[in-house]
């Protein structure tokens, strides 16, 4: 299974750019903008929630055998503690679980004054590649 261009995905429509990326430690960021507003003009909920994912998703992705299994998100929370109307979010996730079929992350989106805009925990499934 070949991955698909950035641009193809839900991370290029948002505009979610990946700055640092281990088994580790990943951090992405993405612009607060019409694309990723809800009605009234604040960073939708929703928004947020892919971008925890795929912070996790990548996280999980850089600790397993990627000739041979994939990472996908199996259950995400988020607790939205501030409105954001501008800017740029970052997300800096962390991972709490390594198993050997699935891992568990913390995330954290702060904005550019590093203020909690929410907070994340989303478990990500260890799969075999599909034969294609």
């Amino acid at each position: 299974m070949k991955m698909k261009p950035v641009e193809e995905t839900i991370m290029g429509v948002l505009g979610i750019e990946l700055t640092e990326q281990s088994a580790e430690r990943i951090v992405a960021t993405m612009p607060v903008h019409a694309a990723t507003h809800q009605p009234f003009g604040l960073l939708h909920g929703g928004a947020s929630v892919v971008l925890a994912e795929t912070v996790a998703s990548f996280g999980t992705w850089h600790a397993i055998d990627q000739q041979n299994e994939i990472a996908v998100g199996l259950e995400i929370n988020a607790n939205h503690i501030r409105g954001k109307k501008e800017g740029v979010v970052t997300a800096i996730g962390t991972p709490l679980h390594k198993g050997r079929t699935t891992m568990i992350w913390d995330i954290k989106i702060v904005d550019e004054e590093e203020r909690l805009i929410c907070v994340s925990r989303c478990t990500v499934a260890i799969v075999q590649k599909p034969t294609e």
